[in-house]
């Protein structure tokens, strides 16, 4: 059987990391009996796309993905303060890829900031399509935000926003947060984990993430009643929904990291959590991810583009390879997607590893990109 996998490539590392990241991914399932293989087609987005058919983000990308149940990409750039808004947040919005899925866990060997990283084993679902990647902002000083500012005093009764204020809505639905929750409950329930923790800012922001918190707790009392109980209501073999506010979580992640399984949050929480709790269990070179519609599994580099070593074999593609483990996962090959985890194990307790690990790990060797993909493939 043979399974079609979209790719784009990326920007800045992504062509190195994809180079160095591709042959482990064919190779672990080539190392499996199985009649599956896969067949790569490269679509087209970000600078590659620019240069060859003038646009970030072609129609025909699009198009294809729109098709496509599986698709892997690099990191594409986003410019900061300028320009487009983000090519990642026009391609989750565009194909409502809802849930942003971050698992974090440690591999043994890797030093990190925190004295128990491997306490650490959480799967973050994060909202993807609404809260500030559906927001909308004013720049200070600008005739709307002037406006809106007004509209705010004059009309609604808002005595603390002046006219020189910046201004920015964030729009979160009912429907929105309850897929996403929906989604998590279901893994949770799925791999049978003691814990869902709805992390939300409900005592400030009490309308929308508090309503975030509400909503996820109806969710599972209307469709998962007999599966499920609260902290307040504690059942014996049930999965346990709790919720904790954004701040104290993190301290609750340092502090406590076994206490919690899955993390369901809004948006921008979600962002901040799991590139926190990748800096506990060793950076995110090692941080794979995977953002989902209903029909679309679309895996990714969790980290950026890294302009600055760019071209000089310096990147680490641990990313990429573990998202290929968790895309062969996706299609029932999971001896394979174990294959890749321990052969990136094995190559970390060899401490022949790229440069933003090696700090990590007593008497490194740093190595290059390649090398590092060819060290992970002899290690299958």
């Amino acid at each position: 059987m043979r399974r079609k996998i979209y790719w784009i490539e990326g920007d800045g590392i992504g062509p190195e990391i994809w180079q160095a990241a591709r042959p482990v991914i064919d190779a672990a399932l080539a190392a499996e009996t199985t009649d599956v293989t896969l067949d790569w087609e490269e679509l087209l987005a970000g600078t590659k796309a620019v240069r060859e058919t003038g646009s970030p983000l072609p129609v025909e990308t699009l198009d294809a993905l729109r098709t496509a149940d599986l698709a892997m990409k690099g990191p594409l750039g986003t410019p900061v303060g300028t320009g487009m808004r983000s090519l990642n947040v026009a391609l989750r919005q565009s194909l409502d890829l809802y849930a942003c899925i971050r698992p974090v866990r440690h591999f043994a060997g890797l030093e990190t900031p925190v004295t128990h990283p491997e306490r650490v084993d959480m799967v973050i679902f994060r909202e993807n399509t609404e809260d500030v990647y559906a927001g909308v902002e004013f720049a200070a000083l600008s005739p709307e935000a002037r406006k809106l500012a007004a509209f705010l005093r004059e009309e609604l009764g808002v005595t603390k926003v002046g006219d020189a204020a910046a201004i920015g809505i964030k729009p979160m639905t009912e429907a929105g947060s309850k897929r996403l929750v929906r989604r998590a409950l279901c893994y949770a329930l799925d791999h049978e984990l003691p814990s869902l923790t709805l992390v939300h800012k409900g005592n400030i922001m009490k309308f929308t993430e508090g309503a975030f918190r509400q909503w996820g707790y109806d969710l599972a009392a209307e469709e998962f009643g007999d599966k499920t109980c609260t902290e307040a209501d504690p059942v014996a073999g049930r999965l346990l929904i709790k919720d904790r506010i954004a701040d104290a979580m993190f301290q609750e992640a340092l502090l406590r990291p076994e206490h919690y399984h899955v993390l369901a949050t809004p948006n921008l929480n979600g962002d901040y959590l799991s590139d926190a709790l990748a800096a506990q269990v060793g950076g995110l070179g090692l941080a794979p991810g995977v953002n989902m519609s209903d029909s679309l599994a679309f895996y990714e580099a969790t980290h950026g583009t890294a302009p600055t070593i760019a071209g000089q074999d310096k990147a680490n593609p641990g990313s990429v390879i573990l998202c290929g483990a968790l895309l062969l996962e996706r299609m029932g090959q999971t001896e394979a997607a174990n294959r890749i985890r321990q052969a990136v194990g094995k190559a970390i307790a060899g401490k022949a590893v790229t440069a933003d690990l090696a700090p990590n790990i007593s008497g490194a060797r740093v190595v290059g990109c390649q090398e590092f993909g060819e060290i992970i493939g002899s290690n299958l």
